[in-house]
């Protein structure tokens, strides 16, 4: 299969005719081959909008969704960013060429040593595996100029967004009453601004998931 030419239908059908402009990311998602970060079954359909499982109950977010999160983060060249639910490591991959540094955080070692070796040949010499549970965050490495969670969640854990910086973005899709809105909340001193840039579907995280709530 011609891989390149994949790409590059991706870019013009799926991401360009869908709002994203950002010429720079565009040409790193041209460049990096998504084919490598999903199971060898499924690369000859690598580049279709869809979700794609990876193992472990997770999915590799379909083009146009981390196109438009990424995007919406406004990343520059010096960010510090951290990737909750790398999975594999594609996100991680196109941030890596966006960012300073990029913190692929991932709590399934399967997907985390998977990861380990694409990083090791692709050669993202910015980016730092983490592995621990997702809902934590990454204290230890904070504060962040930006932070991407790869999955739909109920919830935004106060100790999640205690570690983004001032002016810092988080971005994630969050689920309510079941239809999912990627919203951007922006940290300016103690306040924190929210907005919702545009409907998106993605596959919820379970790290993520509200508890039940008691019935009498």
């Amino acid at each position: 299969m011609d891989f390149g030419t994949a790409r590059r239908n991706m870019i013009e059908s799926q991401l360009r005719t869908n709002r994203i402009v950002d010429e720079t990311l565009l040409a790193v998602m041209a460049d990096v081959p998504r084919e490598r970060f999903v199971p060898e079954h499924l690369q000859g359909i690598a580049y279709v909008d869809e979700d794609l499982a990876i193992g472990g109950g997770r999915y590799i977010m379909e083009p146009l969704v981390l196109a438009a999160m990424i995007q919406g983060a406004g990343i520059r060249p010096a960010d510090v960013v951290l990737d909750i639910a790398s999975g594999t490591g594609y996100a991680a991959a196109v941030l890596a060429r966006l960012a300073g540094t990029v913190f692929a955080q991932e709590n399934d070692a399967t997907l985390a040593a998977r990861a380990a070796d694409l990083y090791s040949e692709m050669a993202p010499d910015n980016v730092v595996p983490v592995e621990c549970p997702l809902a934590e965050g990454c204290a230890e490495h904070a504060p962040f100029d930006v932070i991407l969670i790869e999955g739909a969640v109920e919830r935004i854990p106060d100790a999640i967004l205690d570690q983004l910086g001032d002016g810092g973005r988080l971005v994630a899709v969050v689920l309510e009453k079941g239809i999912g809105r990627m919203t951007v909340i922006r940290k300016t001193g103690s306040h924190y601004s929210r907005r919702a840039i545009r409907d998106a579907n993605t596959p919820p995280l379970a790290a993520f998931r509200l508890p039940p709530e008691f019935v009498f």
